[in-house]
């Protein structure tokens, strides 16, 4: 018997592609249009007259691809990026400067040619075998194979190619690396100014107590007995001073625990509930695991001290070679990433692996901060701390409140 459910599904599946040709159908004139003010706006920006016309045309066709690239998307089943180069904040001459050196402009051109030929032809098509009567058992069988060659050729033209995805990751690359240095820098720089206002002034102050008692011993006990006891105060300190250093550098639970569980005691530490899911059944290597343990504790310390949340959440997972982390809260949301230097610091420290940072955070909330970086995983520890915790809550009193569910990124730093 066979399953009616299927085969409404994919009923709807056509129909839904039978919509996106419709609209394909509906953005013929548009671009025409657009390749009209391209063309004209091109000519006469010898004499820069063209310039208002390349302003309007060039961010409409940006939208016209956008929502191209979602119907492709949603056709194709599979991601359709926007990789425009950014030209937020710049002045307008030399927004005209990078958009016109960005190949991508040039591909939205050749898109365009393509949309209102080949692709406009396919569409029409597709519209017409759906009305038609005679036709219907035709558009049936044939407006899949046409709206994905229809949706293969706009990923093709509007998606990077290769030389494009290769020059931007050697750019990128360039780019971490020089901040990987320049952290590097300021690490030993800060290593070196702990070290030299906290133990080594208490380890001065331990060698001086402990001269002036042995030079009491002999007419003053009981003075040099304070000043040992001084000194062994001064001991802890410089012990307690030693050990925040070591923390810095790497935090001891994170090499007992792993991730998982260092982000459980970070989380212990919140004033407010923080449960923590993972689903990790290795570890990363341990450099990246110690940048994205620092980028958890730094989201944390901003639900703390910004959210006002009355819950918050961490969720780890390791999926198609990607370690992602979500740290999240109910808070009031509006948070800004591009203001202070903490997340800017998270920023470097992923960038050094090739990772990023999204931030959803509308006013109201929730904010959710999602870490994902490219990793391997390797076979967890035998030790039973460092076994992949089963998810949990990381507070001992009360239960926090069912966790939102995850909204979509609106902001990537690159």
């Amino acid at each position: 018997m066979p399953d009616l459910t299927d085969d409404r599904d994919d009923r709807v599946s056509r129909l839904r592609m039978t919509g996106y040709a419709a609209l394909q159908v509906l953005a013929f004139v548009p671009l025409v249009l657009l390749f009209v003010l391209w063309v004209v706006g091109g000519v006469l920006m010898v004499i820069w007259v063209g310039a208002p016309l390349l302003a309007v045309a060039i961010p409409a066709t940006r939208r016209l691809a956008g929502s191209h690239r979602r119907m492709a998307s949603a056709v194709l089943g599979t991601s359709v990026p926007e990789p425009y180069a950014p030209i937020e904040g710049l002045p307008f001459v030399q927004k005209l400067r990078v958009v016109a050196t960005d190949p991508m402009t040039w591909r939205d051109l050749a898109w365009i040619l393509l949309s209102i030929t080949f692709g406009f032809v396919v569409a029409l098509v597709v519209l017409v075998l759906f009305v038609g009567v005679a036709t219907w058992w035709v558009w049936y069988y044939a407006v899949g194979p046409l709206m994905r060659a229809r949706s293969a050729a706009d990923q093709w033209l509007l998606s990077p190619g290769v030389t494009e995805r290769l020059e931007r990751r050697v750019e990128r690359l360039t780019e971490t690396r020089a901040d990987a240095v320049d952290h590097s820098a300021a690490e030993l720089r800060r290593l070196e100014r702990d070290l030299h206002d906290g133990a080594q002034a208490r380890l001065v102050a331990l060698s001086l107590s402990l001269g002036m008692a042995d030079e009491m011993f002999e007419r003053d006990p009981d003075g040099a007995r304070r000043l040992v006891s001084d000194a062994r105060e001064t001991t802890d300190s410089a012990l307690a001073e030693l050990r925040s250093v070591v923390r810095g550098i790497h935090p001891p639970v994170l090499a007992d625990r792993g991730l998982v569980g260092a982000a459980q005691a970070l989380a212990l530490d919140m004033a407010v509930p923080v449960r923590v899911e993972s689903s990790l059944d290795g570890r990363p290597p341990a450099p990246l695991e110690s940048a994205v343990y620092f980028a958890i504790a730094e989201c944390l310390a901003n639900v703390g001290k910004h959210s006002g949340a009355d819950n918050g959440w961490i969720r780890i997972d390791h999926t198609d070679g990607v370690l992602r982390v979500e740290v999240g809260d109910d808070g009031r949301g509006g948070a800004d990433p591009t203001r202070g230097t903490g997340m800017t610091g998270v920023m470097r420290r992923l960038g050094t692996f090739d990772g990023t940072m999204m931030v959803s955070s509308p006013v109201g909330g929730p904010t959710i901060v999602t870490l994902e970086v490219p990793c391997v995983l390797s076979s967890p520890r035998t030790m039973p701390s460092s076994a992949p915790a089963s998810p949990s809550s990381s507070r001992a009193t009360g239960s926090p409140s069912p966790l939102p569910s995850t909204t979509p990124p609106t902001w990537t730093p690159r």
